[in-house]
């Protein structure tokens, strides 16, 4: 074979080089458009959450929002006037929900009050959740077979006594929890309106016993408050006394039942007392009322 001298190799190396930049150039025109490098997922932590919601939701939009702490640190008077249209939510062991509108409440002051289970600074093992803080359940049992929930409020020894519901949704299971843990042996079936109309009525109809005291009402799995829904006017709340309490003195007679008036679902109505309120609500709002 010939050799090629120098310049002759020089040339076609040149040739070569040529070559390659025009392959190039057809397979990578100039022009074509510049794609990104594809990013990596965000891995630091997760965005602070807004209003805190159940846990057990998995859509937040559409559910209400669930009561926190600070809903329940005021005194008892507010309290039982602002539980007056929330939802109350009990999650049965099989996941079961059974939800209910408060209609009626009591007020307990604490140790001034003859009516309390504080009265005078007494603290026992049976009322100690009237001394947490406040959002705590206190669930004490009546005639040694029944039930009656309580919330803790502002205040040492004070609380509030749920004394009625609406039931609005699991009212089947309600039924059959009345029916099964009922004393007696009534065996016709419950009225919707009867199932919750009593402070021992809705303690058996969302299935609450003795084992609820000293839950935190904010951050209970089991059972916990929801904003209820506007209506469409102010609710009309009527002040009453107290049910049970006449060896309570001049504290049997004070307005500290509170109720939404004209709802069939409260335990019992107070005629003279929606009177009374009726005439002080239309007074307050008479500037001529002296």
């Amino acid at each position: 074979m010939r050799a090629r001298g120098p310049a002759q190799l020089s040339r076609r190396m040149r040739q070569k080089q040529q070559q390659l930049a025009e392959a190039e150039q057809r397979e990578s025109p100039s022009d074509a458009a510049w794609v990104p490098p594809r990013e990596e997922p965000c891995l630091g932590a997760p965005l602070a959450l807004g209003p805190q919601r159940s846990v057990y939701f998995s859509s937040p939009k559409d559910h209400p929002v669930r009561l926190g702490s600070d809903f329940f640190n005021q005194p008892a008077v507010p309290l039982a006037q602002a539980l007056l249209g929330q939802v109350l939510v009990r999650q049965l062991p099989g996941g079961t929900e059974l939800r209910g509108r408060i209609v009626e409440t009591e007020a307990y002051l604490g140790p001034e009050d003859e009516a309390a289970h504080s009265r005078g600074g007494r603290q026992t093992p049976r009322n100690r959740s009237m001394f947490m803080k406040p959002g705590t359940l206190y669930v004490y049992i009546i005639y040694g077979m029944y039930f009656c929930m309580n919330i803790s409020s502002q205040g040492d020894g004070a609380c509030v006594l749920l004394r009625a519901l609406e039931p609005l949704a699991g009212l089947e299971a309600m039924r059959q929890l009345r029916s099964t843990l009922r004393k007696g042996s009534v065996s016709r079936t419950l009225r919707d309106r009867e199932l919750c109309s009593g402070p021992s009525k809705l303690c058996q109809a969302l299935a609450i016993d003795r084992s609820f005291d000293q839950r935190d009402l904010a951050r209970d799995e089991a059972v916990w408050l929801e904003r209820g829904p506007p209506g469409p006017r102010k609710p009309d709340v009527v002040a009453a006394a107290r049910v049970g309490i006449g060896r309570a003195g001049e504290w049997a007679h004070k307005p500290l039942r509170f109720y939404l008036r004209g709802s069939p679902w409260v335990s019992v109505a107070d005629r003279a007392a929606e009177q009374d309120t009726a005439a002080q609500r239309a007074c307050s709002e008479d500037f001529n009322c002296l």
